[in-house]
C-alpha cells in the first residue's frame, strides 16, 4: 500500500515537474524586445566639437533624449534619469548615453561641455549633440516623432518630451510591451520621469547589450 501511494506522490510531482519546467525557463528568459523603425540619418556636433552620426553609432546600444541646458521644468529631472544609466553601465563601451539640445542658439559646443562637467556626466560614452535648428527639429519631430518647439509661453522658452528612446546596436528603436488592464500594448519610448520605466529601461538594455 505503501509503495503504491509513493508510486502516486512520485507521478504527482514528475507531471507537475514537466509542467513547472516551462513556466522556470519562460521566467529566466529575458523577454524578447519589439523592434521599430531604424532611425533616421542623422549628423549632429558633441560637445568634443566631433560629429557623431549613425555610423558613428553602429555596434552601440545607446538612450537618446531631446532637452536644453537652461531647461527649468522636466530638463534636470531627466538627467537624474540619465545618470542612473550612465551609473549602471559604467565603462561598458558598447553602451551610450545621447543628449540632443533643441536650444542650439545657446547650447553651443562649449556650453555643453560645460553643462556636461557641471552636471557629473562621463563625456566618455555620453554625447551631447548641437547643429542646426531646422536639423534638429526634424529629427525629433518627424525621426522620433517627439514634440520638440519653441514657446514664448513655456517655461524656458521651449517645449519638448519628457521621453527617452531605446535605439539597438543596428539603429532600430526598441522597446517592449506592458500590461494595462486586461491588454497589453506597445511602449515605444520610456518615460524619463518615471521610476518604474526607467527601471523597465535599465533591463532592456541589459537585453540588447547581450544580444
Amino acid at each position: 500500500m505503501k509503495n503504491k501511494s509513493y508510486i502516486g506522490v512520485s507521478f504527482i510531482i514528475l507531471i507537475f515537474g514537466i509542467w513547472a519546467v516551462p513556466k522556470i525557463i519562460e521566467k529566466l528568459s529575458p523577454p524578447s524586445l519589439l523592434k521599430f523603425e531604424k532611425v533616421t540619418p542623422f549628423e549632429l556636433t558633441n560637445q568634443d566639437n566631433k560629429l557623431i552620426n549613425n555610423a558613428t553609432l553602429k555596434g552601440k546600444v545607446y538612450v537618446l533624449e531631446f532637452f536644453f541646458a537652461s531647461c527649468p521644468t522636466i530638463c534636470p529631472k531627466m538627467h537624474t534619469s540619465m545618470l542612473k544609466l550612465q551609473d549602471e553601465f559604467y565603462g561598458n563601451p558598447n553602451f551610450n548615453l545621447i543628449s540632443v539640445t533643441i536650444d542650439p542658439k545657446r547650447d553651443t559646443v562649449e556650453a555643453l561641455k560645460k553643462y556636461a562637467k557641471e552636471n557629473n556626466s562621463d563625456v566618455k560614452n555620453w554625447h551631447f549633440l548641437t547643429g542646426n535648428k531646422d536639423v534638429i527639429y526634424e529629427f525629433s519631430n518627424k525621426g522620433f516623432k517627439l514634440y520638440a518647439g519653441e514657446n514664448e509661453e513655456a517655461e524656458g522658452g521651449f517645449e519638448h518630451s519628457g521621453l527617452f528612446a531605446l535605439v539597438d546596436k543596428d539603429g532600430f528603436i526598441r522597446s517592449r510591451t506592458i500590461t494595462t488592464g486586461e491588454n497589453e500594448n506597445p511602449l515605444k519610448f520610456y518615460d524619463g520621469l518615471d521610476a518604474k520605466q526607467v527601471q523597465m529601461l535599465k533591463e532592456d538594455i541589459a537585453i540588447l547589450l547581450n544580444e
